[in-house]
């Protein structure tokens, strides 16, 4: 029986972003598969988490070209990328708090491109006037990758519907928390 790579990866996703702490048996179990096939596939949690991460790359890869962030307003490519973003939620929450990542030298380019072209989009909308220009857009950049992950986390527990998954994270992150006069 072929084993599903991506399957088993995005199983991996949604067990570790729930329990961060699993075994690899956790995870086989998860994916439906043995211990020994998960191990054929990545030698160790290491393997698996950097194989999470090239997925998790080339999710947010094609979400940003899907989204056509260089059309029309900011606002408007914003609300494309969110919703092109939601199918890869749960492997962007684990991702982001996986520190592992994020140490030192070994930072993957992939996240630096992901990274400028997000904050590229924030800045041509504070240049167009669309969005605030006290906060920067590697700030704006971190807070789209924590409300993902958070919406992630509340549609998982049932906090909060799918559906509302890209309405709720587009009006925080652009319109804030704060009450505007007759809302």
């Amino acid at each position: 029986m072929a084993v599903d790579r991506d399957q088993v990866l995005r199983d991996a996703a949604s067990l570790l972003t729930r329990k961060a702490t699993a075994t690899m048996d956790e995870v086989a179990r998860a994916a439906g598969i043995s211990r020994a096939t998960l191990h054929r596939h990545f030698a160790g949690r290491e393997a698996l988490v950097r194989a999470l991460e090239a997925l998790g790359i080339a999710e947010c890869e094609a979400a940003l070209a899907a989204a056509r962030l260089d059309e029309g307003a900011a606002a408007d490519a914003v609300r494309r990328l969110v919703g092109e973003l939601e199918p890869a939620a749960g492997l962007i929450a684990f991702l982001y708090t996986e520190n592992q990542l994020f140490e030192g030298e070994e930072q993957n380019e992939g996240w630096a491109r992901v990274d400028a072209r997000l904050a590229a989009l924030f800045r041509r909308g504070q240049e167009s006037g669309e969005f605030r220009i006290d906060l920067t857009p590697a700030w704006l950049t971190e807070a789209l990758y924590g409300l993902i992950g958070a919406g992630a986390w509340a549609v998982t527990e049932g906090r909060v519907a799918r559906n509302d998954f890209t309405h709720m994270i587009v009006e925080l992150l652009l319109g804030g928390a704060l009450r505007r006069e007759g809302s």
